[in-house]
Order: structure tokens, then C-alpha cells, then sequence
């Protein structure tokens, strides 16, 4: 049929720009490894946020929510059930998505994309680009036959073929095994890629075979693109995160799960080996989190509802030399299926519902601190067996936190050279003696932030 050939011509094109395979990126490349997530930000609003945040702040990347046309709809989830391969949904069209690629490179910040190829609708209808569709057609891009033979709900988590093969939430499975849809799914990152995208973020990667995304990615114009899957965790699960680890990145859900239940039940004095000491994936294939989209919303991790605990986990994971870090950034909510205040558009922070949590003092001052000492290693580690902790990062930084209920004082030991230094967190200037200690005061639920290169608040 006209449409198989025309997409397999477009196939065979990509597939011809790809020279050798290359090993996927571990973390993004770059000196910058911190992503700000602007969950259901309107195009627009994002172009301005990294000229006006994210670059100054030194963030390294801006993801943004999937750009594909969608099922019509006010609920955030619309924009997770693509009707076609078109820049035409809620957030914006394809000159407002070029526009603002080009405006965040401007900015020094690089673009990733949520990329939802996995399924496509669970209904019928007219999509916000205007096509028609149902459940399983998609005139000019896909016909029943590219969709999986079980069109029955996921019920077996223990049962790969279930997982990998029947419908995610009632959601058309497509057959990634199929040369056609690998090649459309190709089509559609490439011409992202033509647009200036640095990389993607492969929506519900656990319910596609390792193997099927290998294939897809390999007919990438640009195979070595920065990729970030998400894997849940699941103990006894057959489909397990560090399947995917030769395509790209993972994001590793234990991170975030566990520093809710430290940071709500427990002493973060257990913090001492977080990341690959507690059995999660490799450093650097590993994205982390506080919370993303979906566990804010069941309460499997910390988010904004939760104050003082989620601005400080967002600190120490900033902190924290393990992963490469998210920071969810999206609205307030009381219905879990609220879509964005203004459909996506932000005229300021903090208005209209919008929490722009990368914005946040605590949070946007951690991002310098974090590209100020990647590569270092932690050092002077101390902590009172509960709740406050304090560590280095070889001579580049150091951060106390305190979680207690009360202000705590005391003075640490840290390996910067002596000088002063200003507390990014309190912005306060501190001093460093000749033997490298600091003595400060927290208060509680308060942290300390200081790192070589900044001596001026």
C-alpha cells in the first residue's frame, strides 16, 4: 500500500544516515546533567523559561511533554495517547516546537523529549490536529495489523509476554517486532531529530522489548542520541530495569521510592551509600528522581504536598553524586487527572497554579552546585545517627542538612580550601579555617550549600 511504501522509503533513508553503531550515552553528555522537567508546559513557555531559568541556572536539560497529536481532552493524560506522528497537540505546532528547540540551544540548554511509542489510543474520534482514528487505524500510519494480537488489559506482571504484548491500561499495543512500525516509530524520532531534539525520554519502555527498541533506535539518523527509559521496578516482575541498559539510560523508580519512605519514617543518617549500595542500577546509567508525573499523583513518592521533605530530597539528590537527576516541575492538583492550568501556557512562576519547582531557591541554587563538583567523590562524612547529615564532595563542595525537629550547631570537618564562601542555601557567607572547618548554624528542616567558585552571595 502507498502509505507502507512511502514510509519505508522514509525507513531505508534513515537507516542509510546511521554509519556505525555507536554505545548509548551513559547519563547526558556534557558537563550539565540536571533536567528540568516542565511537565505540560505549552512550547512557548518553555523557549522563555530557558532563557530567563534554566540557562542562567546551569541546568543542562529541559524535557518537555510529548509534542505528538492527541486524543482531545482537558486531562493531562491526552497528551500519552497519540493519534498520529504530528507536532499538533495541546502544547503547541511545529513552528512553536522548532522555535523553542532553537531558543533553549540559544540558552545553552539541550531538549529532550517525552516520546510515547508504545501504544496509541483506546478509543475513537477527531485528534487536536484534526485526524480522524479509531482504536486500531490510523489512516496514513497505522491499520490493525500493526498492533499486537492481545487486545486484552496487562493483568501478569510475572508474565513477559503479557507485559510486553497486551494493552497497557486498555491502550492499542503496537507491534514494535514489525519492520513497518519500527521504521514509522523511526520516521517520527528522526524528525525530531531534524528539528534539533537532543535526545528522548521513551514512555512505558518496559512494555516494549529491549531488543525492539535496539532496532528503532539503530535506524536513528543520530543512534547515539540521548535516550532515558522508564522501567518501573518491580520485585519478582519478569521485565527488569537493567535489560535496558544497552540502549540508553533507566530511570531508576527504587531512588525515588525510598527516599520518601527515609525522608518521611526513617533517619537519613541510612543515606551514607545511597545509589549502588542499595542495589540499584549503575551510577551512570541510572535517572533519578524525587517524583515525576505519574508518582505524584499515587503517592508513591514525595512531591509537592509534602514541604520541607521534598524541597530537602531534592537537595541531597542534587547533591548526591549518584544518577543523572530530574526535577519534576508541574502544577497543583486536588484531581489526579487535572490537565495544565491555561492549557500549558505560564505567564509567571508561581501563578495560576503553576510550582515551577525548578525555580525554587533551594532547588535552582543546588544545579550550580551540582555541575561546580561533578567528578568528585564524597568526602567527610558525618551524621548524628538520625536525622542530619553533612558530607563533601572532594575539595569542590560541601552540604549539611538538617531534618530535626530542632536548629542544630555544630562545626565540620570538610576538605575546601580555607576561605569564604557563600551558603547557597541560607545565602549567608560562611568561613572555611585553615584546617577546613566550617561551623554554622541550621535550622531546622534548613540545609547548607557552599562550593568553590562562589564566595559572594
Amino acid at each position: 500500500m502507498a502509505r507502507r511504501t512511502l514510509a519505508g522509503a522514509a525507513a531505508l533513508v534513515a537507516a542509510s544516515l546511521v554509519m556505525t553503531p555507536t554505545i548509548a550515552e551513559a547519563s547526558p553528555p556534557g558537563s550539565k546533567d540536571v533536567t528540568a522537567v516542565l511537565f505540560e508546559w505549552n512550547f512557548a513557555s518553555v523557549a522563555r523559561e530557558c532563557t530567563t531559568t534554566l540557562g542562567p541556572a546551569g541546568y543542562g536539560y529541559v524535557q518537555v511533554s510529548p509534542p505528538a497529536e492527541h486524543i482531545q481532552g482537558g486531562q493531562w493524560w491526552t497528551s500519552y495517547q497519540p493519534v498520529s506522528y504530528r507536532i499538533a497537540g495541546r502544547l503547541g505546532d511545529r513552528t512553536a516546537f522548532k522555535n523553542m528547540v532553537d531558543t533553549c540551544h540559544a540558552a545553552g540548554v539541550k531538549v529532550v523529549v517525552d516520546t510515547v511509542i508504545n501504544h496509541m489510543s483506546a478509543g475513537s474520534g477527531t485528534g487536536t490536529g484534526g485526524s480522524s482514528y479509531t482504536k486500531y487505524d490510523y489512516p496514513g500510519l497505522y491499520s490493525a495489523s500493526d498492533f499486537d494480537t492481545c487486545t486484552s488489559e496487562i493483568t501478569d506482571y510475572r508474565d513477559r509476554w503479557n507485559v510486553q504484548n497486551c494493552e497497557l491500561v486498555g491502550l492499542a499495543d503496537l507491534d514494535t517486532g514489525e519492520e513497518y512500525v519500527r521504521g514509522a516509530i523511526a520516521g517520527y524520532m528522526n524528525d525530531l531529530l531534524s528539528l534539533g531534539v537532543d535526545g528522548f525520554r521513551i514512555d512505558a519502555a518496559k512494555h516494549i522489548p529491549a531488543a525492539d527498541l535496539a532496532a528503532v533506535k539503530s535506524r536513528l539518523s543520530n543512534p547515539s542520541a540521548y535516550w532515558k527509559q522508564e522501567v518501573i521496578y518491580g520485585a519478582g516482575e519478569a521485565v527488569q530495569p537493567d535489560e535496558y541498559t544497552g540502549t540508553g539510560d533507566v530511570q531508576e523508580f527504587r531512588y525515588a521510592y525510598d527516599l520518601k519512605r527515609v525522608f518521611r519514617n526513617e533517619n537519613l543518617a541510612y543515606l551514607k551509600n545511597y545509589g549502588e549500595g542499595w542495589g540499584y542500577l549503575k551510577s551512570d546509567v541510572a535517572g533519578v528522581f524525587v517524583d515525576n508525573h505519574d508518582t505524584e499523583r499515587n503517592g508513591s513518592t514525595l512531591s509537592y504536598k509534602d514541604n520541607a521533605d521534598y524541597t530537602l530530597a531534592n537537595v541531597f539528590m542534587l547533591a548526591w553524586p549518584y544518577g543523572a537527576p530530574d526535577i519534576n516541575s508541574g502544577y497543583e492538583f486536588s484531581d489526579p487527572d487535572a490537565g495544565p492550568p491555561d492549557g500549558g501556557r505560564v505567564d509567571a512562576c508561581w501563578q495560576s497554579g503553576w510550582k515551577c519547582q525548578h525555580a525554587w531557591p533551594e532547588i535552582k541554587s543546588m544545579v550550580a552546585f551540582r555541575n561546580a563538583t561533578r567528578g568528585q567523590a564524597v568526602t567527610d562524612w558525618w551524621d548524628n545517627g538520625a536525622d542530619a547529615i553533612a558530607f563533601g564532595r572532594g575539595d569542590k563542595g560541601f552540604v549539611a542538612i538538617n531534618h530535626e525537629s530542632g536548629p542544630l550547631t555544630r562545626t565540620y570537618q570538610t576538605s575546601l580550601p580555607a576561605g569564604t564562601y557563600c551558603d547557597v542555601q541560607g545565602n549567608r557567607q560562611v568561613t572555611v579555617d585553615g584546617s577546613g572547618r566550617l561551623t554554622a548554624t541550621l535550622g531546622s528542616n534548613t540545609a547548607l550549600a557552599v562550593y568553590a567558585g562562589k564566595s559572594a552571595c
